[in-house]
């Protein structure tokens, strides 16, 4: 059985590592990607913040040694989703199976403005741009904004938050700021109301202001102002923005996407094309868009091909559960854990701030960089 896998992030790499761990010996996996190295998504914010530096949260897929797994470094020029074959910049693939873990990418030219004098901090290169701005930035108003209806890593703007007032605190100048969090939704986390209003308390303490139920639609940075979408405006010297998102143009040009994502059957990740499944950012499964997400819909789509490889019962439906961590400032983090499909609604189950979750967040990334780039 030739496996194809495009995309090394949290799902393409989950994938390839347990199909290796089960049947090395037998596996013919190809896992794709255009980029050199792998960082986790939370680490560009300890980039952001001067806490790491760019080289320290890169890890080369050169350092990829999984039996039965070939990586290959390529730009994906096309993908034929009924004949299961990909073409790159390099070569072209033929799959008995497909797997589609492209994630989503960022479009900002779609937020007029922001190309032009913002600063988007969700990309690797992007938080190193946002970086150099904020050594240099001393006063003024910050405005942390999504530009989108859906983005990765709901936590995550409200961690920049917090993260940038302590940064501003260190460096003296938090008086002569202000920080304001402009959000699509009425609450932070909005599965977890205990995660929500815990938050808001923070944000108060830290007088940041949250905007709710509204998106940055453009940035005027020599007018110092963003407009919303409801044409009000706000005073904003730095844009720190969360990007739209969108389904790479290569998965846009496939035929796979419905509605800008690819729909999947909720329980086994399959497309509508027999042998290809999407897992992930690139997906409409219904989850939250996060690495954790992805990597527990492919470790579904990993036991479905180990059972038909070795024959037995299929796996049960995936779940749509996960755990998120949520930086806190003081070198505390926090923990939710989000339910998306049991009940009526998602729900989160929220764990206080503490140095027992701060340690738990750093082994979660040390063992799957163990467990992924480990031979």
């Amino acid at each position: 059985m030739r496996i194809v896998v495009l995309g090394a992030g949290f799902g393409g790499l989950e994938l390839a590592s347990r199909l290796s761990d089960a049947i090395g010996d037998a596996l013919d996996c190809t896992l794709i990607d255009k980029a050199d190295a792998f960082v986790f998504g939370y680490s560009k914010l300890d980039l952001l913040f001067g806490k790491s530096s760019a080289d320290a949260i890169r890890i080369p897929y050169s350092d990829l040694a999984k039996l039965g797994v070939r990586f290959r470094q390529e730009e994906i020029a096309s993908v034929d989703p009924a004949a299961r074959r990909v073409t790159t910049d390099l070569e072209t693939y033929d799959a008995d199976v497909l797997v589609i873990a492209l994630g989503a990418d960022y479009d900002t030219a779609a937020t007029p403005g922001l190309d032009d004098g913002g600063a988007e901090f969700y990309s690797f290169d992007g938080a190193v741009r946002a970086r150099d701005r904020l050594a240099s930035f001393t006063s003024g108003d910050v405005v942390i904004g999504v530009c989108g209806r859906s983005f990765k890593c709901p936590p995550a703007p409200s961690e920049a938050a917090i993260l940038l007032d302590e940064y501003l605190r260190d460096r003296g100048v938090r008086d002569a700021t202000t920080i304001t969090l402009v959000m699509p939704f009425g609450v932070p986390i909005p599965p977890s109301p205990d995660t929500s209003h815990a938050l808001l308390e923070r944000f108060a303490g830290a007088d940041i202001r949250f905007v709710a139920d509204h998106r940055v639609a453009s940035y005027d940075a020599d007018g110092g102002t963003v407009t919303l979408d409801d044409d009000s405006t706000l005073p904003c010297d730095l844009l720190m923005a969360v990007p739209v998102h969108r389904a790479p143009e290569v998965v846009e040009g496939s035929g796979l996407t419905e509605n800008g994502w690819i729909p999947v059957d909720r329980g086994t990740l399959a497309t509508r094309f027999p042998g290809v499944y999407a897992v992930g950012d690139v997906t409409s499964v219904g989850t939250a868009k996060a690495g954790v997400f992805a990597e527990g819909a492919a470790r579904v789509v990993a036991e479905q091909l180990i059972a038909q490889i070795r024959g037995g019962d299929a796996p049960a439906p995936y779940d749509g559960k996960a755990t998120c961590y949520v930086e806190w400032g003081d070198d505390l983090v926090g923990r939710v854990q989000v339910d998306f499909f049991s009940g009526p609604s998602p729900t989160g189950v929220f764990s206080q701030p503490s140095t027992a979750i701060t340690e738990e967040k750093a082994q979660f990334g040390a063992s799957r960089r163990a467990r992924w780039f480990a031979a």
